[in-house]
């Protein structure tokens, strides 16, 4: 009984964490514009912050609230895993990926690049220190500023995202012009962003709690509930888009979308934390090297001709990623 309550409390922690993201981000983006905030500067931070919060939240709860760096590195090394091997693999057999010529150019060499650094630091200290968390969260304002160097020069917005389920304002009439009325009111977004961050703070709190009280149920380590199911959790909202936007035959940023997360995870979430608690790197050096082989697997496909990742690269991906599995559950012995 305890375990069915357990699951059910992750899965409705899971739940909060993305639909909190979404409601948080929608109506602190509206209040932006209503304030006169560029969309630019939105998208590169309001946008970013949606895509981390579910990764960033759990973090912070698992590393201050529970202390457990099993969860905390666990979640930051297998929603990176998970978003190239398993995302775009699955992605990837339903339809070819275009790379864009920005992620060859930056978003891919600066991933690998902070997965190196992830490893490096985490590697030498045997734990992330505060200085460790302030080199993180440095580089990551550093690519923010890049992206908003390039999105100026060349007058384009590469946060923007497409939503065709919106009707024009002057074609909407009745109930749904009313309701239309209703969700750009000033009241609304406000209610919608406290709703959304509590979402956000209370979802992570029945996450981190529920799984670790499953894995103590099975005997499994935090450090597999956290680069499994809660990896998987966090991931979530990553899944259902790039899912979408194959079966939409809209993938132009399938590629981008997913590097600009594991940036975030890295240099945000690990970053973040590690301002506000030392967190140890003990155990984590192999599935790191893992992390790190899945994104030069992703380079690889990127850079060669054609620029895209093919059904046969999302089938080596996924290959990978179950042949990965295998490895952590043998290593548990389950």
């Amino acid at each position: 009984m305890e375990f069915l309550l357990n699951l059910i409390l992750l899965i409705v922690g899971f739940i909060m964490l993305v639909k909190g993201a979404d409601w948080f981000v929608d109506s602190a983006a509206g209040i932006a514009q209503k304030i006169g905030i560029p969309e630019l500067v939105i998208g590169l931070t309001l946008v970013a912050f949606g895509t981390s919060a579910p990764e960033l939240s759990v973090s912070l709860t698992s590393a201050l609230k529970m202390h457990s760096a099993g969860i905390t590195i666990g979640n930051v090394v297998g929603s990176n895993i998970m978003n190239i091997v398993l995302i775009l693999g699955i992605t990837a057999l339903i339809c070819k990926i275009p790379c864009q010529k920005n992620s060859l150019v930056l978003d891919i060499p600066y991933m690998i690049g902070a997965t190196v650094l992830f490893i490096a630091l985490g590697y030498f200290g045997n734990s992330f220190s505060n200085v460790d968390g302030y080199v993180m969260v440095s580089l990551l304002v550093a690519y923010i500023i890049i992206l908003l160097v390039i999105s100026i020069r060349t007058k384009t917005n590469l946060f923007a995202e497409e939503d065709d389920d919106d009707e024009p304002a002057e074609n909407l009439t009745g109930f749904k012009l009313k309701l239309s009325k209703i969700k750009d009111a000033w009241w609304f977004m406000t209610i919608l962003l406290v709703v959304g961050l509590a979402c956000i703070i209370y979802g992570s709190d029945f996450v981190v709690k529920s799984a670790t009280a499953i894995a103590k149920t099975f005997g499994v380590s935090d450090r597999i509930i956290g680069l499994t199911m809660i990896a998987f959790g966090t991931s979530l909202p990553e899944l259902m888009t790039s899912i979408t936007a194959a079966r939409k035959g809209k993938t132009d940023i399938a590629i981008g979308n997913i590097i600009g997360s594991n940036i975030f995870n890295i240099l945000c979430v690990a970053g973040v934390t590690a301002c506000f608690v030392q967190i140890s790197f003990d155990g984590f050096l192999v599935d790191s090297f893992f992390a790190l082989g899945a994104a030069l697997l992703l380079a690889l496909l990127c850079y060669l001709p054609g620029h895209a990742i093919k059904r046969w690269g999302g089938i080596a991906m996924l290959i990978g990623y179950v042949g990965y599995m295998a490895k952590i559950f043998m290593t548990q012995g389950i």
